[in-house]
């Protein structure tokens, strides 16, 4: 009987524990937050998790995935900002803090090291940076923030902040490791572990589009070298990223958001990646998930503003330089997120959701998008659809995710989950079911009714999911979805996320839900643990080897050579696989016979039609081609793809008989081609170049109308032209201000044609209005946002007579508002350095709107919400323009006899222009901006308005634009308001004038008589030019040494039959030309010469005798000069600068009336404009063929003179040591004697070699003194000195301030000691300040105690970069004149595009009148940050540091400093980083 007992409880024992060890269901544990987790984070092969919460900024840890959480106590409460796990290292992580304090594991949190940094992390994107195979090695990105200003910086770690990180050099911006990431690593293992690539300011410019990259191996311990494609280095860099096996830099070209992606497999070559027909857009296109061997790019084809956006899906081929088109009309969303995502670990497997009624899409606003859903088993070659018992099925893909992670997959081997339905297309998410494959989507079955989260566990051996929606219930199957079981949740919740461990190799899960509503929602996670559900681990005999990718047939298929396969469990074992060591799936592959599939085009080939064709110059092997050799052997044009597994079968990449003549280029045919081009019509009206500035193509794109209203495009610089919308009238064309792809043609009606890719293709829009008839520009465009625009229309017309109504879109004319009526001009006024901006409008409206009553009085008028609200700037308007930084207004005074002039910075605060007191001129009658630089605005006033008496006096601003010195009298300006003043583009301060020297009898009514000034320092001091050098035999001109009996005399502004013809060009450093003559006086054009200058203009060079036009090509290598106005067969061109002349037949006489070529002048196509008999005609002219320009010259920045280019300084006249602006600065210029081109553009500043002692160049005359006969400043008679004392006033923090002088620096100076005549050795204390000024001036007292930077901007040789904000080359601005023609408004007013620098003239008599364009580049864009970031390595150079006391000592002069050190800090740039 005992036995029995003790037998029967054994029984019991055995059978308690059985079931203790099969459970019927998971075991939930549920644990309360009281905000939602944020950062989930697993360390990968463990059950630890950390989670974040966002209100309370502190970090909790579990050890038990999920079960229980503990805050991280050495993590401090309330300053943590992020948790950033390491991709390829197990156990480290970051958490960055808020502040400066931050905390690193290395044991999977089982405890936390605290390091701090300067400064706080950025914010834009992960904080740290990580190396693929160091995990010490840490990148820590920075950001520094005051107001709304942002300056971005760089650490490094090697140590894993052990010791506190290392800054890298200031003009650093952003970096990622070389080895970033895995594949990359391991394919270049020889790669130095301190390998940085790093975007880094411009060497002399903080413009976005200077940004470049660097490589450093040494965290710039040395010189970095620059990346360079086509042996040019890549600027516009807007992002770096790492990818796989990749490196990738996107690029972009100032004016236009057309993009470049340069891709690298070694980071030492670099390559431009090439789409075909397709373009990348800025903000257009996504890098997908790229192959070990691949990169996918899903590219916008649809427009910008479309609501239902749609692209392309491209991949590349090994090295990431051809992108082949794989599937076309991809679903994407406006966010850029693409339906694509490839199957986990099987190669080869993807889905992709397409839009199958694409063509209504693209051609009807507001159509709905009919989405499909496909899938390729062979890398994207071929596609097919999805299937449900003979029905088709679509699954919601990216753009709709609802969980964490992965779409449709995980590690699990084969197993695919999806929500969607079946039928034609794919419906609502709340309409779609779960469906299920277990053999990588070649079968699907109905998993579950309704949308549900999903997620994979135990190698796929078991998924969970749970109801999208408000649920008590979790659902699970172990059979691969066949049959599913349940298990009811503690409550009733709302699931946000299922999740599991990164590789679903575990059996518990998580799931983060809410419960409840508004106020009262809870926040819990929930542990989820299936460990027990099965009583036993599986064996061998569970698995079957699963192979991963079949053909129809059921057979096993190759990709990269080999096929794949899996030891998978079977859908009916009855056991769990154990996650005890958390083992990823068991992957078996063997290797197949090569194929055609195995091979892709090699360097220099690309597929054509199938096969690969050669695109480049092939290089043969070392020792062919040498002597009498004709053969080699060499690329077949094929390759095998790195990586791939084949072996035997086919070898396309077997080498072949090649001819050596392939190694080159087309040989040059020796010959300048021409192409004429013959239209009806008289009149060329206008014409723009759609310039690519640098964006992949290699197109010329000009857009043309004649006075007959037909439109033409050519993509070739004029050898062939095409007729634009054939049927349509074009009053105007208008190329957008900002973007040279985008181009718009206004016609009759209210119908607008438009397009975003170089006049390629044209869609169009409706305008609200019809174009106004009251000669105002019709359409308006923003400087960042290229899909606002503003459109002037007449409403309610009567004859002429019209309502002007101003209407904004904010999507690309798909829809409009209207803002004002009776308006005569409205602008966007945004500028990055202009706080809250974004919607800033000015506008002149017409007071009670009575816009057509003679007399009316305008008011300028702003807003920020599109005049929901308005206010009132100023009252008795006659213009306002907008220049570089400033805001110019000009109006009425109170006395109505005379016009003042107003300045803003803000847009909001405007302040009266304070001439010089001895400036005193009765009534001011029209003035016009001349050039605002940095910090200062040239400004003619006409002194005296009689017809054909025209001059005035330029004077030059301080920082606001306020406060005027006199910078020279008597300047020539005509009866239009145009005034003969131009800067020298490419070079800092040179400026050339004309002035009137019978100033008493022009008074009287006499003829002008000119002679030519140029001032080397910018403005301050003026001189004659010299006699040229080198007259030719039997010239006659004066011999008298006496420069102001007889100088050279240079034709101005004034006279240009084309105002886009300038004396100098952007790219052409040094060089300028005119017409004019050597006397006393400037002579009558039609007897002038033509002459050159090679150094800036201060020795000069009689090229022809009589007026030629002239031209500069590539960049100056190619000089050509046509007879002015006067029939002609040939045209004269140089390849030395000058030096010497050639003559070329241009096959028919034409009478030339322009001779243009691209804006940036670095084109060797020239065209010919005017005509051949009674027809308008072009003439295209192709240097490129010429045996001398058809070989790319060579640069080396570390070694700027061992090849085809010298370094140039240039130089003021009388200074010593060729220091200019108190620095000598370097630059890259061609040798005239060698046989290349330059092609496209490149930064010509190399260096400034040094800073230079202040001699009285560097000074010029401050508020109310006055340049005396001797040079000297004097203080004008009468007048008393300014109050030094006036810089406490505005600086409240100042502590001292210096005596006047009389002088103040010259704003682009940077010289160091020498001459400091702005300033005494005199120091007062301000007021309140005395302890202060003894402390500084005690025993210890040093001189200086704060230190800024001066701006050196124009160093960099603003002028260079110029040509890019500007289409032409030169042109009128019209403000209010009609366009010729058309009749139309101008298309722009003071800052047109097409002309190199923006202009405003205003006139109390003809109300507008047009300007000298001659602003040199947006000098502030470059230099306006006072404490810019040094360019450090390689040509980096010192700027003049000087106490803060001392910068402001010009009392109002150039330099607005701020209580605000904000101010000192910031970047203020149209385009800067």
């Amino acid at each position: 009987m005992r036995q029995l007992r003790l037998l029967l409880g054994l029984l019991v024992s055995l059978l308690a524990t059985q079931a203790l060890s099969k459970k019927d269901k998971p075991d939930i544990e549920e644990t309360a937050f009281d905000a939602p987790p944020l950062g989930l984070t697993y360390f990968e092969d463990s059950d630890i998790i950390l989670v974040a919460n966002p209100e309370t900024q502190v970090v909790y840890r579990s050890s038990d995935a999920g079960v229980k959480w503990t805050p991280i106590k050495d993590i401090t409460e309330g300053e943590a900002l992020e948790t950033l796990k390491h991709p390829y290292d197990k156990k480290t992580a970051v958490v960055l803090g808020t502040k400066k304090k931050h905390w690193i594991t290395s044991d999977r949190g089982e405890s936390w090291r605290e390091f701090t940094t300067d400064e706080g992390p950025t914010k834009l994107k992960p904080g740290i940076v990580f190396h693929a195979t160091d995990p010490d090695r840490m990148l820590f990105l920075a950001q520094n923030c005051r107001a709304w200003r942002c300056t971005d910086s760089v650490y490094y770690t090697t140590d894993g902040f052990k010791e506190k990180p290392k800054a890298m050099p200031d003009d650093i911006l952003d970096c990622i490791w070389a080895k970033n990431a895995d594949v990359f690593a391991e394919r270049n293992k020889d790669l130095e572990d301190d390998t940085v690539l790093c975007i880094a300011a411009g060497k002399f410019s903080l413009l976005h589009s200077n940004l470049r990259v660097v490589v450093s191996k040494d965290f710039f311990e040395k010189d970095p070298v620059e990346p360079k494609s086509d042996d040019r280095p890549v600027e516009g860099v807007v992002n770096i990223a790492a990818t796989k096996g990749y490196l990738v830099i996107a690029a972009k070209g100032e004016r236009t958001s057309e993009m470049a992606m340069y891709v690298s497999d070694d980071i030492d070559v670099w390559h431009r990646a090439e789409f075909g027909e397709h373009r990348l857009e800025e903000g257009a296109y996504t890098l997908l998930e790229s192959t070990n061997y691949s990169m996918q790019v899903d590219v916008m084809t649809t427009r910008p503003s479309t609501l239902e956006p749609m692209g392309v899906l491209l991949t590349s081929n090994s090295n990431g330089t051809y992108f082949t088109r794989n599937v076309e009309h991809t679903n994407r969303d406006i966010r850029g997120f693409v339906d694509f995502e490839k199957i986990a670990n099987i190669q080869g497997v993807a889905l992709v959701n397409t839009v199958e009624n694409y063509e209504e899409v693209e051609r009807r606003a507001m159509v709905s998008k009919e989405i499909v859903t496909q899938i390729s088993f062979d890398d994207g070659r071929t596609w097919g659809e999805l299937e449900v018992d003979g029905k088709r099925l679509h699954l919601h893909s990216i753009t709709e995710q609802r969980n964490m992670g992965r779409m449709f997959s995980s590690p699990a081997p084969g197993i695919v989950m999806g929500v969607g339905n079946t039928g034609k297309v794919l419906k609502k998410y709340s309409e779609g079911d779960l469906y299920i494959s277990d053999d990588t989507g070649v079968t699907w079955n109905l998993a579950l009714e309704k949308p549900h989260l999903f997620e994979f566990g135990a190698q796929g051996s078991i998924l969970v999911a749970v109801e999208d929606g408000e649920t008590d219930e979790l659902r699970w199957s172990m059979d691969h979805g066949k049959t599913w079981e349940k298990v009811d949740l503690p409550s009733k919740v709302k699931p946000m996320a299922l999740t599991t461990t990164p590789d679903s190799t575990s059996l518990k899960f998580l799931m983060i839900a809410t419960k409840g509503g508004g106020s009262g929602t809870k926040h819990n996670i929930y542990a989820i643990d299936f460990n027990g559900v099965h009583e036993r681990e599986c064996k061998d005999k569970d698995y079957e080897d699963w192979q991963a990718r079949v053909d129809g047939e059921g057979k096993a298929m190759c990709i990269m050579g080999h096929t794949q396969s899996f030891k998978r469990r079977k859908p009916d074992a009855d056991c769990l696989v154990p996650n005890k060591d958390f083992q990823d799936p068991e992957e078996n592959r063997k290797t197949c016979k090569c194929t055609e599939q195995d091979f892709e085009c090699d360097y220099n080939f690309k597929r054509h039609e199938g096969k690969c064709v050669q695109s480049g110059k092939i290089i043969p092997p070392k020792g062919t081609c040498e002597g009498e050799d004709k053969k080699y052997k060499g690329s077949s044009g094929y390759r095998k793809i790195p990586g791939n597994d084949c072996e035997g079968g086919v070898n396309l990449a077997e080498e072949i008989e090649r001819d050596c003549s392939e190694t080159a280029a087309p040989p040059a045919s020796g010959q300048i081609s021409n192409e004429i081009t013959k239209f009806k019509g008289d009149e060329f009206v206008e014409y723009y170049y759609l310039e690519r500035d640098g964006n992949p193509g290699d197109d010329e794109t000009i857009i043309m109308r004649t006075e007959l209203r037909e439109v033409f495009k050519t993509h070739d610089h004029g050898k062939s032209w095409i007729p634009v919308l054939k049927d349509e009238e074009v009053l105007a064309i208008y190329p957008h201000q900002y973007q040279n792809d985008r181009v718009y043609l206004v016609t009759p009606s209210k119908k607008v044609y438009f397009s975003t890719d170089f006049a390629k293709n044209f869609h169009s829009f409706d305008a609200p209005e019809e174009p106004n008839r009251a000669h105002v520009q019709v359409l308006t465009f923003h400087p960042k946002e290229k899909d606002w625009l503003i459109w002037t229309g007449g409403r309610d017309c009567k004859g002429d007579q019209c309502l002007t109504v101003a209407q904004v879109s904010r999507k690309h004319g798909e829809s409009w508002e209207t803002m004002l009526r009776a308006v005569r001009k409205c602008q966007f006024v945004y500028r990055e350095d202009r706080e809250n901006s974004d919607s800033m409008v000015l506008c002149e409206q017409y007071e009670n709107e009575n816009e057509n009553k003679e007399g009316a009085s305008r008011l300028l008028v702003s807003s920020t919400d599109w005049f929901e609200h308005k206010q009132e700037v100023k009252r008795d308007v006659i213009a306002f323009a907008t220049m570089a930084e400033y805001i110019v207004v000009a109006f009425r005074a109170e006395e109505k006899e005379t016009l003042k002039v107003d300045a803003s910075i803000d847009g909001v605060t405007f302040a009266d222009a304070q001439f010089p007191p001895n400036f005193e001129v009765p009534h001011q009658h029209a003035y016009t901006v001349l050039d605002s630089t940095t910090h200062a605005v040239f400004l003619h006033v006409t002194t005296n308005n009689v017809r054909d008496q025209e001059y005035g006096s330029i004077m030059k601003s301080n920082s606001n634009g306020t406060s005027y010195v006199l910078s020279t009298s008597e300047v020539n300006r005509n009866t239009e308001g145009y005034v003969d003043f131009e800067k020298m583009q490419g070079i800092e301060g040179v400026a050339i004038i004309n002035r009137i020297s019978n100033v008493q009898e022009v008074n009287s009514g006499s003829s002008k008589r000119l002679k030519t000034y140029i001032t080397h320092n910018d403005g301050s001091g003026w001189a004659l030019l010299g006699q040229p050098k080198d007259r030719p035999k039997g010239v006659k001109w004066c011999d008298s040494n006496d420069l102001e009996k007889c100088s050279l005399h240079l034709h101005g502004y004034t006279e240009r039959k084309d105002p886009r013809s300038t004396y100098s060009s952007p790219s052409a450093v040094g060089l300028m030309m005119g017409t004019g003559n050597v006397g006393e006086y400037l002579g009558y054009k039609k007897e002038a010469d033509t002459f050159i200058t090679r150094d800036g203009g201060v020795t000069w060079y009689m090229v022809a005798e009589g007026n030629w036009m002239w031209e500069y090509g590539d960049q100056g290598s190619i000089l050509v000069i046509v007879k002015e106005g006067e029939p002609t067969k040939s045209v004269q061109y140089s390849l030395d600068e000058g030096r010497s002349w050639q003559e070329h037949e241009i096959g028919e006489e034409m009478v030339v009336s322009a001779i243009t070529t691209v804006p940036s002048d670095t084109s060797r196509n020239f065209l010919l404009w005017g005509k051949i008999g009674s027809s308008l005609a072009t003439i295209n002219m192709d240097f490129s063929g010429m045996k001398e320009r058809s070989t790319l010259c060579k640069l080396d920045e570390q070694n700027p003179k061992a090849d085809d280019y010298d370094l140039w300084s240039p130089s003021h006249p009388l200074s010593e040591n060729n220091c200019l602006f108190g620095h000598v600065a370097e630059y890259h210029r061609k040798r005239p004697d060698h046989d290349c081109y330059n092609g496209k553009g490149f930064p010509h500043l190399h260096n400034i070699a040094q800073n230079c002692s202040c001699t009285r160049e560097d000074f010029e005359c401050d508020y109310n003194y006055e340049r005396h006969h001797n040079g000297e400043c004097v203080l004008v008679s009468g007048l008393e000195k300014p109050d030094p004392a006036a810089v406490c006033k505005k600086n409240p923090n100042q502590i001292e301030y210096y005596d006047i002088t009389g002088y103040r620096r010259i704003p682009l100076s940077t010289c160091e000691g020498g001459k400091m005549l702005d300033y005494t050795s005199t120091t007062r204390p301000c007021p309140n300040h005395d302890k202060e000024f003894e402390e500084k001036h005690g025993i210890s007292g040093a001189g200086l105690f704060f230190a800024i930077v001066l701006p050196i901007a124009a160093a960099a040789g603003v002028g260079y970069w110029v040509w890019k904000n500007w289409d032409g080359k030169f042109g009128r601005i019209r403000l209010g004149d009609g366009m010729g023609g058309g009749g139309m408004g101008a298309a722009f007013e003071s800052d047109a595009p097409w002309i190199k620098y923006p202009v405003m003239a205003i006139s109390g008599v003809v109300a507008v009148l047009a300007a000298l364009p001659m602003l040199l580049g947006s000098l502030w864009d470059a230099v306006s940050s006072r404490l810019g970031r040094s360019s450090g390595g390689g040509g980096a150079y010192s700027r003049p540091f000087t106490s803060r006391s001392s910068f402001q000592r010009g009392r109002g002069d150039y330099a607005v400093v701020d209580p605000d050190e904000g101010e000192l800090l910031g970047d203020d740039s149209d385009d800067e980083a």
